[in-house]
């Protein structure tokens, strides 16, 4: 690990999560919000949509994983993700 900040370059699996985010934010007009979904305001209505799959092509898809990244991130840092330069 400490060579990782020494040469301040992420390991593969953070670079890795890093491209999906930054997949998913400039590409915000392709996923679905809950809230366009149902009308209830739940505590989860600013998350996408995941989509149901059994193909497992797609649920280790760019598409599928993003989502399921993208929810799981706090929404102070999801704020951000309207602008992408910030996140």
């Amino acid at each position: 690990m400490n060579l990782f900040r020494k040469l301040k370059i992420l390991p593969l699996m953070s670079q890795y999560i890093l491209s999906l985010m930054m997949f998913t934010t400039k590409n915000k007009n392709q996923f679905t919000v809950n809230s366009e979904i149902h009308n209830i305001n739940t505590r989860h209505h600013t998350n996408l949509h995941q989509r149901t799959s059994n193909l497992t092509g797609y649920l280790q898809g760019i598409y599928y994983s993003g989502v399921r990244v993208y929810n799981k991130i706090p929404p102070h840092i999801k704020q951000l993700s309207d602008d992408p330069k910030n996140f």
